[in-house]
């Protein structure tokens, strides 16, 4: 395919989703008048689908140049192109290694952008590390991940704020409970073919996200247990009537094992020994971390792909278990991946628009570091969620 042919094939996707997102639609008109983002570069780091494509013209529709890179495996190839003829600086492709991802990552900062759209906080870790901190007046973070590593590893070294989306109680409710356990449960079926009635499923965390993943799976028909060691999460999935134990405890019991912790090794390597054969393994969390794949494959025997995104990996037990999307978030690093829902995105990148339109027009009034979404903010985009799902008919 050429790049043409790839450019009008990203359109075309991107029109679909465009149509779908009254949201974005509006701040899109609301930013063409105001132009807050005029004179501003903003470098982004994030999953490069049809939906990130139709934020991108939002905030370009506001004046703002835009130079960013995907994140690794998620980078849909025809969307990037389609951007490209908009004029937008992209760099990264879906088949792209982890070092030519971090490679990319820097040749965004290479570009000094003075605002930052950043997914697990590597845009804010590279600057904070190339000691260029100072020239950023902002920026946004999407992930709970990159949540936990600005208050972690960068507390203190951020002197300029980062509102953390995932923050939100707007965003906890429509994207990470409600779309995530929607697309998770979408992705698993489409890309395994497997059913889920019936099927002992283990969730790993029980935030918002696996909160999620557990309930649209027992909705399915799934027998579902939760590892959670918060105690307070724990308890409320007791509550919530799921099997509650611990990694081994679960492994000889369960079908499928989804992490959503944003955590490395939350599955190890020693809970997999112990799964029944044909176990199979998938991750939604944003990092391709939290199950240690590294040790899987240097005990396993041997592997090979069974279909795209399908991957078998024998044990010297004589035992094998599935592999999803090599360990990577496989909703959207998956075989034809969609993602979170379109109505959710619209909510969640609202989110992204108008928070960094206050970093844009008022980074004075906010404090440094990671901070969450403004009040009037998540208040105001409520208000417009309700009115776009006519929840009073």
């Amino acid at each position: 395919m050429t790049d043409t042919d790839l450019a009008l094939r990203g359109a075309a996707r991107v029109d679909w989703i465009r149509s779908r997102m009254p949201l974005l639609a509006q701040a899109r008109d609301d930013l063409a008048a105001t132009r807050p983002f005029a004179g501003h570069r903003i470098g982004m780091s994030l999953h490069i689908e049809p939906k990130t494509a139709v934020l991108l013209e939002t905030l370009a529709a506001g004046g703002a140049e835009i130079v960013g890179t995907g994140n690794h495996g998620s980078t849909q190839d025809d969307v990037v192109a389609y951007l490209q003829t908009l004029g937008m600086t992209l760099f990264g492709r879906r088949d792209d290694t982890l070092e030519e991802h971090h490679a990319n990552v820097l040749r965004v900062l290479d570009a000094e952008p003075d605002m930052l759209l950043d997914n697990g906080g590597d845009l804010a870790a590279g600057v904070v590390a190339r000691g260029v901190a100072a020239s950023l007046i902002g920026g946004t973070e999407e992930t709970t991940s990159g949540g936990d590593r600005l208050r972690g590893e960068l507390a203190g070294a951020v002197p300029f704020p980062m509102i953390v989306i995932n923050d939100s109680l707007l965003k906890a409710i429509g994207e990470n409970k409600h779309a995530v356990g929607q697309s998770v449960i979408e992705s698993f079926m489409r890309i395994t073919n497997l059913m889920v009635p019936g099927r002992r499923f283990v969730v790993f965390g029980y935030g918002w996200c696996g909160r999620g993943v557990a309930h649209y799976l027992r909705a399915l028909g799934g027998k579902v247990a939760v590892v959670e060691i918060d105690e307070l999460k724990a308890f409320e999935a007791a509550l919530d009537g799921f099997r509650v134990a611990d990694a081994l405890a679960l492994a000889p019991w369960g079908d499928v094992f989804i992490t959503a912790t944003g955590h490395p090794d939350v599955l190890p390597l020693e809970a997999i020994e112990l799964m029944q054969d044909g176990a199979v393994l998938g991750n939604c969390g944003h990092f391709p971390w939290e199950i240690d794949v590294a040790g899987l494959r240097a005990a396993a025997t041997g592997s090979r792909e069974i279909i795209e995104a399908v991957e078998r990996i024998d044990l010297p037990n004589g035992r094998h278990v599935v592999l999803l999307a090599g360990g990577r978030m496989f909703n959207l690093a998956g075989r034809e991946p969609k993602g979170n829902s379109l109505e959710s995105m619209d909510l969640g990148f609202l989110l992204q628009t108008l928070s960094l339109e206050r970093v844009a027009t008022d980074a004075a009034g906010l404090v440094a570091g990671a901070q969450p979404v403004p009040d009037d903010i998540d208040r105001t985009i409520a208000r417009r969620m309700l009115a776009a799902l006519n929840a009073a008919e």
